[in-house]
């Protein structure tokens, strides 16, 4: 594909969660709950208009769904603020210094002023119907294999609440996540090929991995931009796979391309969108489709000169007909019927024919029918009229959401920029050099250069030192090894592999200190422990967390025995077994050596052991 001839352009939005201590205008703590919630709170929300007196049409058409909203409060990890009853706290500083950080990282400038905006939501997920955001660094850069790629802003806003269910015309949500600080990060749309959007999102990720953000599931989420010559700007949310960037990329510019054909299609037939809604209930009274047999009404719109068009594929598996089912959808129907797919779901050729002729269909024509309740059927073909006459304008700006398989779907119209307005209840903060230099002088290693550099300082395998990273187990790795001189592999391995092993098989890694691993490796390099016993002096000491390792080593027997306990104890095992040493010569190495070690059970290195049961045949033969 031909993207520069395309014009294809992309950016970035990252929003990522910071590892701060409390959220960022009141001082609940960062943390999910799965708990059974103390309080639930009621509420609705309406779109507002803006100082100009305009309304976003994302919110205003969010309003039209006529959602009622429900907000689970816990009484320990929630409060006023989150149910927009109490004024919000002053800003966390602490949240604002990790954004320092990432903004110098990525070369920009940061703002002498940081002023809270309200930023209009009412899809629920905000109690007061905003979110607040403020601005923290503009005009940066990173420069990629593909060239140089402008960050546009860096950004400070409280997370949403989690959405948890929604039935009975209410979306339930879950405060503990509404106000957890997020870095929201902009590129320009300079992007023009997919493989360079997956770099800069890459190098992204490990600008801020290398800085103190959460990890793990839903914390950071990743918003693409595309566009290309003669289609629009549409916002997919929800990028989580690198790998699957550039499948995306491609199955948009392929439904930008499917649409702008159809508008040209659409415009040379002279389509219109026939304003009426028909009734046809009596022409399907005595249909024999389970779908139209169950609903109160069966409505239909005609569309002329969309005949064929409808039924064209603009992504894999997905069609025109899909697009405008979308719009309906969010008024509350499961499907539509287009004239392009049937006969089809019982409704047979004849019934088709009668509705042709009933709706003066022409060749080039095509209809949509709706089969719901009076009020949902109307609604939802007002939307399939709104969406089929914006086919006449080719691509529209949209929200769209992507999907496992690369394909994205309609969420809901792109926000406008009337939807800003400034946030009275929180006082302007000032930020001085005198805050930035100390950040600016003392910036993190980023991920891929702690790598290297820990693989060849440490003399690890590059895989150990990947994972040390990768874990976040790295400045662990180097402050154990700072007060212990041991061998750095056994270290490396135990972070990076076993204390997740033995997270998963229930043990809490959390009560284990810089001090409990120092500990444990100083036995090991004193030689009082043997390799193999670290894992399991690491299980016992999360049972213990309170006695002393040396202790803890003692009373699970995980000593070491002296050089010449263990010669004893091989020589005896090699002598029990003198049959078959002279029948299998060295070939007895294997079965000796599990012989032995099982024996010692950990007390003896396993070189020593190799050593030992090594001369001890080499007597015999």
């Amino acid at each position: 594909m031909d993207y520069e001839k395309l014009g294809l352009k992309m950016g970035l939005e990252i929003h990522q969660q910071l590892n701060s201590q409390h959220k960022l205008f009141c001082h609940c703590k960062t943390e999910l709950v799965d708990d059974e919630f103390s309080e639930l709170v009621q509420r609705k929300l309406r779109p507002t208009q803006s100082e100009l007196g305009e309304i976003d049409r994302a919110a205003l058409q969010e309003s039209l769904r006529g959602l009622n909203f429900k907000y689970e409060n816990f009484e320990k990890h929630t409060c006023l603020v989150e149910n927009d009853d109490e004024p919000p706290h002053s800003l966390n500083e602490e949240a604002l210094d990790i954004c320092i950080v990432i903004a110098c990282l990525m070369n920009m400038h940061i703002v002498d002023e940081f002023h809270t905006m309200r930023k209009q939501v009412i899809d629920g997920s905000n109690t007061g119907g905003f979110q607040r955001t403020g601005m923290v660094a503009t005009d940066g850069y990173l420069d990629t294999p593909y060239g140089r790629v402008v960050i546009e802003s860096l950004g400070l806003e409280e997370d949403a609440a989690r959405r948890i269910e929604t039935k009975d015309g209410f979306t339930e949500f879950r405060l503990d996540r509404l106000g957890i600080p997020l870095a929201e990060i902009t590129t320009d749309p300079s992007m023009h090929h997919p493989d360079q959007v997956r770099e800069v999102a890459y190098m992204l990720g490990q600008i801020l991995r290398s800085t103190n953000v959460k990890r793990g599931l839903g914390t950071i989420r990743q918003d693409l931009n595309i566009s290309i010559a003669e289609g629009a700007r549409v916002e997919i949310k929800g990028v989580q796979d690198l790998d699957l960037m550039a499948e995306i990329v491609n199955r948009e510019v392929q439904r930008q391309l499917a649409l702008i054909d159809i508008k040209k299609q659409l415009i040379k037939r002279n389509a219109e969108v026939l304003e009426e809604i028909y009734n046809l209930d009596e022409l399907f009274k005595d249909t024999e489709s389970k779908i139209l047999k169950s609903a109160e009404t069966i409505k239909a719109v005609v569309l002329k000169g969309y005949g064929g068009l409808i039924g064209v594929e603009v992504q894999p598996g997905r069609r025109f007909g899909t697009e405008i089912a979308s719009y309906a959808k969010k008024r509350g129907v499961s499907g539509i019927f287009h004239s392009d797919e049937l006969p089809a779901y019982g409704i047979t050729q004849d019934e088709v024919d009668r509705a042709n002729d009933f709706l003066n269909i022409g060749k080039d024509d095509a209809f949509i029918i709706v089969a719901h309740d009076e009020d949902i059927a109307i609604s939802a073909l007002e939307e399939v009229k709104r969406r089929a006459e914006l086919g006449l304008d080719g691509v529209v700006e949209e929200t769209r959401k992507a999907l496992d398989d690369g394909n994205t779907k309609y969420m809901r119209p792109l926000p406008t920029a009337n939807r800003m307005y400034l946030e009275t209840d929180i006082p302007l903060f000032k930020i001085t050099n005198d805050r930035i230099k100390p950040i600016l002088d003392n910036l993190p290693e980023l991920p891929d250069v702690k790598q290297a550099r820990i693989t060849e300082e440490y003399n690890l395998s590059e895989d150990l030192a990947t994972q040390l990273v990768k874990r976040q187990e790295a400045d662990m790795f180097e402050d154990i090894l700072a007060d212990v001189k041991v061998d750095a592999t056994p270290v490396a391995s135990l972070l990076a592999y076993d204390l997740r092993e033995i997270k998963r098989e229930g043990y809490d890694i959390g009560v284990l200190s810089l001090n409990h691993f120092k500990d444990i490796f100083t036995l090991l390099a004193e030689g009082k422990i043997a390799k193999d016993s670290v894992r399991k002096l690491t299980i016992e000491t999360i049972n213990t967390p309170d006695v002393e390792i040396g202790e803890i080593a003692e009373k699970n027997n995980l000593v070491m025995m002296s050089d010449e306990d263990v010669g004893n104890i091989i020589a005896d095992i090699v002598a029990q077994n003198e049959g078959m040493v002279k029948e299998r010569q060295m070939g007895a190495m294997g079965p000796l050596m599990g012989i032995c070690m099982k024996k010692l059970k950990g007390k003896a290195d396993g070189g020593l052991v190799n050593k030992i049961v090594r001369e001890e045949i080499q007597k015999l033969i």
